[in-house]
């Protein structure tokens, strides 16, 4: 892995450490805090590589419109769903139920970031 993308890896993970239990995000937002809003992309593929680590919360990372669009980045069949469904978050057919409610926007929580 080259050493921007380790370390963009590294801010990625650092955010995602961040997210309450029982809500979520998405890879756009992290990207956007990042200060690179058109990475949503590179977000995903360090959430993919997180699956080691047991301090990233993975599971709580979607897409802009509340699927679970790793869910098969995952071990098991509905992994990712049940660690959500275990934090309380509703999913219906690979989609986060109030989405909007559950939302967690680092941008709004965390302020500006200092990298």
């Amino acid at each position: 892995m080259a050493a921007e993308n380790h370390n963009f890896f590294q801010r990625v993970y650092e955010v995602a450490r961040l997210i309450p239990f029982g809500r979520v995000t998405s890879y756009g937002a992290i990207a956007k805090y990042l200060g690179a809003a058109r990475s949503a992309r590179m977000v995903g593929w360090a959430m993919n590589a997180s699956h080691a680590m047991e301090d990233i919360p993975a599971h709580r990372v979607v897409n802009r419109k509340g699927l679970l669009t790793g869910k098969h980045h995952f071990d098991g069949t509905n992994l990712m769903q049940q660690l959500l469904e275990s934090e309380g978050v509703v999913v219906k057919e690979h989609q986060i139920v109030n989405f909007e409610q559950l939302f967690w926007d680092p941008n709004k929580e965390l302020g500006e970031y200092l990298y």
